[in-house]
């Protein structure tokens, strides 16, 4: 059995100010309650923090009672932490997480025998416990990471301090859900704290401009400020007060605009963030980490009312450019709550010896297991995928650890009574150990048993297991049978399974959710000729073999593309053919099979079995990639890829033989078609995209073939 992962015990501490409430939420609530609610890890997540609010954001929620907190004599910070470091000490946690309060952090250390975590909400150089450079280097020292809300909050941390002690460090930005499309209405938003320091005059002056310019426009303001002296009256300007989170993103779901033009040095800048992804044409000013938050705002060249007014007024009079702005902003949303809670996830993990992890997710290390084939000399290079994959890898920045299972164990047969099969167990099992990959990435192999996955597990719980398969698995085909079962041994053993047929295919053979399809990509080095350019000799090419390992045709073997390619030639004789497996001509191989490949106007993705959805066996990226005019079955249903101005569909063989006809005879439309479907397919398939696509999905990023 792999050994399940362990659940993280985590205390989560607010600063004691801080109101955990639907009421009164402020940004490191709000922060704390949406990564929870995602979290792998909230089963075992406590928040403390002290509020007279009942009305808490999460159920985990633990309140935290204080009696000096209007006391000028007796300090609150040292009551919460001694009763926090008690209630601590109960729960024997594996992780502590403070937020946004250096100091109780240091009296924390003092008191409890644990792992910490810091979390920078504001500028550390405004804060008690951060400001001086001895202060900041022993709170590195104190803690396993420093969380930044932004790049920003980091480099204020990191002033006059080498930058080499980051490594200790991450940013992970406050985030949002994505939002459907709302109805708008004609309304400019202002939402904070209605002062100086934010805005709120320069607001005030280039607001009530415009609403006298432009009648049929509303405005409002959102926020509140204890010592006031800046005030809008305008009939149609609303000042709405402090409302609670819920009703200010309905506020600015209805909202077309929003202002946000702070002088002050936004630590991030949530409001704009919020109203970008909820569609609002957002202004913001160059102060802080604004500029992070969104790359869909407009961002203010001079802060100052003049320059706001005529923002605001360009967007109210290009109907185009606000309705673009307000597009962009909710489909590129830059900071994603489900994708940055699994790395907060990831960063707990880092901080726990439990946790054997290589956390450096954009550098990863890679075994990657299939045949390599030396003992056929490498014959296959030009068609082996395990060959691409480890050559997108390493192009995405990743290192790749090869190894080929046949080869082991026929260079590695003895005399001796233990099976080659175990020494192969042993040598992955002390290779894994050295390398301590984060992917293992396998396909078409049977020689890696299953206890071997278990071992690789219990070294790193954090490892992702993953096997791809290129052959058709189809269940109405004999030869799919063995392949399906071949497939089976691990399916449910593995993360991930990639196949080259469209999932659906195979729901009534391996009922499970973690199979994903992949196009057969093609790579820059491989796929290197630009046939259209050529003058070829030959009208259609088409390989194939009945036993890749045997290199020969094997005596009484036929299936139904020998029958089809029969049926073909004699529709159209006056053709060029120039056929391999067929016929007894014998197959070929690596370089022989490029130079007849290149030889050839046109090619023939003709694959076994009956044509089914996405499946095509690698031919295709042979001809596709070389630039071969393409013929393929329509029923393959490739046209969700490409369209016929990039390959040619054929609804049967008689359509087939009159298109073949048609093309060979067509040679600037034949070229075009073929230069066309080359470009695409390198666009959208090629060996670093593939390779990519891997890459997120296996760290559970949403991925798409088609971007």
């Amino acid at each position: 059995m792999i050994l399940p992962k362990k659940n993280l015990k985590i205390a989560t501490i607010l600063p004691y100010k801080e109101n955990y409430s639907y009421k009164k939420a402020s940004a490191a609530s709000l922060w704390v309650s949406e990564f929870f609610k995602k979290s792998k890890y909230k089963k075992g997540n406590i928040i403390y923090g002290h509020t007279t609010y009942q009305d808490y954001l999460t159920v985990n929620y633990k309140n935290i009672k204080l009696n000096n907190i209007k006391n000028k004599f007796k300090s609150t910070t040292n009551e919460y932490a001694y009763k926090l470091s008690k209630e601590i000490n109960n729960h024997f946690f594996d992780l502590i997480e403070i937020h946004n309060r250096p100091q109780l952090l240091f009296k924390l250390t003092n008191l409890i025998k644990n792992k910490f975590i810091f979390y920078f909400h504001n500028d550390p150089l405004s804060m008690k416990g951060s400001k001086t450079i001895k202060e900041r280097l022993k709170l590195l020292d104190s803690v396993e990471k420093i969380i930044f809300v932004s790049e920003w909050v980091r480099e204020r941390f990191f002033l006059n301090l080498d930058k080499k002690l980051q490594t200790k460090t991450e940013t992970v930005y406050p985030s949002v859900n994505k939002q459907k499309k709302s109805k708008k209405r004609k309304n400019i938003i202002f939402v904070g704290r209605l002062n100086y320091s934010k805005g709120y005059d320069i607001f005030k002056t280039a607001i009530i401009k415009i609403l006298d310019e432009y009648p049929d426009w509303n405005a409002c303001s959102l926020g509140d400020e204890d010592r006031r002296n800046i005030y809008i009256n305008h009939n149609r300007h609303k000042e709405l007060g402090f409302l609670n989170h819920k009703k200010t993103l309905n506020i600015l779901n209805q909202s077309e605009i929003a202002v946000v033009p702070s002088r002050w040095e936004e630590p991030f800048g949530r409001t704009s963030l919020e109203a970008s992804s909820r569609g609002c044409a957002t202004i913001i000013s160059n102060r802080g980490g604004l500029t992070e938050t969104t790359d869909a705002a407009i961002i203010l060249k001079n802060l100052n009312s003049k320059e706001l007014y005529l923002e605001i007024k360009n967007l109210i009079k290009n109907k185009k450019k606000r309705k673009s702005l307000q597009l962009k902003g909710r489909n590129n949303i830059k900071h994603l709550i489900s994708e940055n809670t699994k790395l907060i996830d990831q960063l707990r993990e880092s901080c726990i010896p439990f946790f054997k992890i290589n956390f450096n997710k954009k550098k990863l290390k890679i075994i990657n297991l299939y045949n390599q084939g030396q003992k056929l000399n490498h014959r296959l290079f030009n068609i082996s995928l395990g060959k691409k994959f480890t050559n997108g890898f390493i192009r995405n920045g990743h290192d790749v650890l090869e190894i080929s299972d046949r080869d082991f164990l026929r260079n590695n047969k003895s005399f001796s009574l233990i099976p080659n099969k175990n020494n192969f167990q042993k040598f992955l099992i002390e290779t894994f150990k050295n390398y301590n990959p984060d992917i293992v990435f396998f396909g078409h192999t049977k020689n890696i048993d299953l206890s071997t996955l278990d071992e690789f597990k219990s070294i790193n719980k954090n490892l992702i297991l993953s096997q791809w398969n290129e052959d058709p698995v189809m269940p109405s085909l004999n030869y799919s049978k063995q392949n399906i079962s071949n497939i089976k041994l691990y399916s449910n053993f593995v993360d991930h399974n990639f196949v080259t047929t469209d999932p659906s295919v195979l729901k009534k053979e391996i009922k499970n959710n973690n199979f994903h399809f992949f196009f057969v990509p093609v790579d820059k080095n491989i796929e290197s000729f630009e046939v259209y350019k050529m003058r070829p000799k030959k009208d259609l090419f088409y390989a194939m073999s009945h036993g890749v390992n045997r290199a020969t045709l094997k005596e009484g073997t036929e299936d139904e593309r020998i029958n089809f390619l029969d049926k073909l030639v004699k529709k159209i004789p006056d053709i060029k053919y120039d056929f391999y497996g067929f016929s007894n001509k014998q197959p070929i191989w690596g370089n022989e099979f490029n130079n007849a490949l290149i030889n050839s106007k046109m090619g023939l993705n003709l694959s076994r079995g009956n044509p089914t959805k996405y499946y095509s066996s690698n031919r295709i990226a042979s001809i596709m990639g070389n630039g071969l005019l393409t013929f393929i079955d329509e029923k393959v249903q490739m046209r969700d890829f490409f369209n016929k101005k990039e390959i040619v569909f054929y609804k049967n063989i008689n359509d087939l033989a009159e298109k073949i006809k048609f093309y060979s005879k067509k040679d600037k439309i034949r070229q075009k078609i073929a230069r066309s479907g080359q470009k695409k397919y390198f666009k959208l398939f090629n060996e670093t995209k593939i390779s990519k696509y891997f890459i997120n999905i296996s760290l559970g990023d949403k991925a798409s073939l088609f971007k």
